[in-house]
């Protein structure tokens, strides 16, 4: 239940944020394994902040959920 309270939070408190903001938000669901949520914040930040410093680091990220992806064979990581 409070897993399902902070994505909630987490997804409204998201909504027009900087890319500072959506960059620490999509940290914060990495680091709790919610994988999904996180690949859409960092894509998010690169559609719509593609020239901020934020948008290299959430390109860096993605691709780490690529290969680790490739590496496990599954699709655990989106």
């Amino acid at each position: 239940m409070k897993r399902l309270f902070c994505l909630i939070f987490l997804f409204i408190v998201s909504c027009g944020q900087s890319p500072e903001q959506l960059f620490e938000t999509a940290e914060f669901e990495r680091l709790q394994t919610n994988y999904p949520h996180a690949t859409e914040l960092y894509q998010e930040i690169i559609e719509k902040h593609p020239n901020s410093k934020f948008a290299e680091s959430a390109r860096k990220r993605l691709s780490e959920f690529q290969a680790r992806q490739r590496g496990n064979g599954e699709a655990n990581v989106e």
